[in-house]
């Protein structure tokens, strides 16, 4: 990732209306932009380097499920933050996949410019391509920002996106999968 100008920041200040010479923003301009590098710092990360050959020998063929992964993220369109949790499940064939790297792999791609859907489909043909599981799923739940703080206001509003790849498309898995997660809520 190219770096951050912390006059960048002092210009958007500027265009404000604000004094950056002011006490309380003089430094602003600098810490800006180191937070917005390491919001966005999933840029500079690779998932080869992430998994870090963290593939293990298994003949487990039942669901893994890693609920309730806390993420942070960026509104592409408005740059205001998404919080939310992610819950990402696979079916293996011969192989799992390190627990931490699940959350890793939702850190990742969550630490980038966003939309929730894009982040949801990312997430899941990661772990598919990494693990080669039989399927794959992955439940987002978020609170955006951009929908809260600005335009319709609407602070109680939750958005869901899902996908399933695999045998996650077999009505059966999804249910299980689906049924299991809203366990793991309680």
């Amino acid at each position: 990732m190219s770096v951050l100008l912390p006059g960048y920041y002092r210009d958007i200040l500027i265009g404000l209306g604000e004094n950056p010479d002011r006490e309380g923003l003089v430094d602003t301009p600098k810490r800006a932009a180191k937070a917005m590098q390491y919001l966005c710092q999933g840029y500079d990360q690779s998932l080869e380097t992430i998994v870090n050959g963290a593939l293990f020998a298994s003949d487990s063929d039942e669901m893994v499920i890693v609920a309730n992964i806390e993420l942070y993220s960026l509104c592409e369109h408005h740059l205001l933050p998404f919080i939310g949790k992610a819950h990402v499940a696979y079916i293996p064939t011969g192989k799992v996949l390190g627990l931490s790297k699940i959350a890793r792999i939702v850190d990742m791609f969550a630490r980038r410019l966003q939309i929730q859907e894009n982040l949801t489909r990312e997430i899941a043909d990661a772990i598919e391509g990494v693990t080669q599981a039989a399927g794959v799923a992955v439940v987002i739940e978020a609170k955006h920002m951009c929908m809260m703080m600005r335009g319709v206001e609407k602070q109680n509003s939750t958005m869901n996106t899902s996908v399933m790849l695999g045998a996650f498309r077999e009505p059966s898995t999804r249910m299980e999968f689906l049924q299991l997660i809203g366990r793991s809520k309680s």
